[in-house]
Order: structure tokens, then sequence, then C-alpha cells
């Protein structure tokens, strides 16, 4: 049990971590193809944005197949919202549930016995 909750206040903290400072300016405004940064396309800064998200969530669950999945996941989540689909409180609830998708993806594979 200890090792379940410490995943998941660990993965709430790497996207904390994340999202914020890790994020900083610049991939928050040119990862948006809305409203792009001038000569920046917005994958230039979509990807590596949800490329941290990805490398975080690998580090903390030792799983590359559930980093693959944050890296993609993210990435539609975050373009849905600077698209407009979504506002940023579902943004985040969607974020937050996806990490609590992958403790259990990582108990079904037998991760925390």
């Amino acid at each position: 049990m200890t090792a379940l909750l410490t995943t998941i206040a660990l993965l709430l903290a790497g996207h904390a971590l994340a999202d914020y400072p890790l994020q900083g300016d610049f991939l928050a405004r040119a990862k948006n193809r809305a409203n792009p940064i001038p000569g920046v396309p917005w994958y230039h800064g979509l990807l590596p944005h949800a490329a941290i998200h990805g490398a975080v969530v690998g580090l903390i669950t030792g799983s590359l197949a559930l980093g693959i999945a944050e890296f993609v996941v993210h990435g539609l989540i975050d373009d849905a919202k600077c698209m407009g689909r979504i506002s940023y409180n579902m943004d985040q609830s969607l974020h937050i549930s996806c990490k609590l998708c992958w403790v259990v993806i990582l108990m079904l594979w037998g991760t925390f016995s």
C-alpha cells in the first residue's frame, strides 16, 4: 500500500513540476497552434512539453510504455485546451485522471503486490 500511495504522490508532484516550472513561458506560449509565437512552429513547443511529461511518468513508474502513453495523451489534451475545445479545469482534470489510470495499469501488471 505504501508503494501505491508513494507512486500516486510522485505522479501528482511530477505533473505539477512538469506543467508549471519546467514548462515555462516559452513552451506555454509556443505550444498553442491557435496563437503561435511568430516564427516558431507550434509543435516545437508542444512536443518537448509532452516529452517532459512522458519522461517524468516513465521515470516514476519505471515503464517506457506508460511514459510514451503519457507523451501522446498529454499532447492531445494540451492541444485540445489550446484550440479552445476544453477548459483549463478540464485539461487539469484529464491530466490527473491519466495519472490515476497509469496507477491502475501498474496494479493490473502486478507492480504493487
